[in-house]
């Protein structure tokens, strides 16, 4: 039968501090770890909040026009891989003090409006509201990606309530129509297919297409402001039947 041995006392030594380098380590991760879910939980309750906001517009809007400019409403949390390649691309400390200071997209907002004047009345009425701080604006509409990416891009601060505090949290803010969704969702879908690589002649492609959808925003809401303008004389000529009629 082998007896247990116990080791000599420098092999003690370095056993029990390889040991504890292990503990401190998976103590640092753990906190580390909790720290990381606490703050995303932060950035998913800002988004409830900005989310909100953007519904109780859609409600007041839908009941004020006969049409409701904000299609649809997305959320997305960026995950913990971009997050960490964001960070160590930039050459920033991987800290949450280091998240919260120099990543402005981990909570991000979209809203798909109807026509692009829809997306300058929906973002001017979000910024009025008073507890809204702009930080950045970046407006690729007016003045389009060089692939033709086009959006508008908001970062802002909005407060969120905890049960014993109140903290203001980022969130990016993208202002989008159907047509410019449309393109940026199969764009990127195209240009980030794994082991290939993208041609020139994709590139003008995908260009020209963003091209033809902004002509065709363009076209759609002139369209939209004929029907607006022909429903507004038709009511103009039954009122005024009602007024020779008195």
């Amino acid at each position: 039968m082998k007896e247990n041995v116990l080791p000599e006392n420098g092999e003690l030594e370095r056993t029990m501090l390889e040991k504890l380098a292990q503990d401190e380590v998976r103590s640092k991760i753990q906190g580390f770890a909790f720290a990381y879910r606490e703050l995303m939980a932060y950035y998913r309750c800002a988004m409830m909040e900005v989310s909100t906001k953007f519904n109780v517009l859609s409600e007041e809007l839908s009941l004020q026009y006969d049409r409701n400019p904000i299609e649809t409403i997305k959320t997305r949390l960026k995950s913990p891989e971009s997050t960490l390649e964001k960070l160590q691309r930039k050459r920033l400390p991987i800290s949450m003090e280091s998240i919260e200071e120099n990543i402005n997209d981990i909570a991000g907002v979209r809203v798909i409006c109807s026509f692009p004047s829809d997306i300058y009345m929906l973002a001017e009425a979000f910024l009025r509201q008073d507890d809204i701080v702009l930080l950045e604006r970046k407006d690729y509409i007016k003045e389009p990606k060089e692939n033709g990416y086009r959006s508008l891009h908001l970062v802002v601060k909005t407060p969120i309530f905890l049960h014993n505090t109140k903290r203001m949290m980022k969130v990016e803010v993208q202002f989008r129509t159907i047509s410019m969704d449309w393109w940026a969702s199969l764009e990127h879908k195209i240009r980030y297919k794994k082991d290939v690589l993208i041609s020139e002649e994709i590139d003008k492609e995908l260009f020209l297409c963003a091209e033809i959808s902004a002509g065709l925003d363009r076209r759609m809401e002139e369209i939209q402001q004929k029907v607006e303008a022909c429903a507004a004389l038709e009511a103009a000529a039954e009122e005024m039947k009602e007024i020779e009629k008195r």
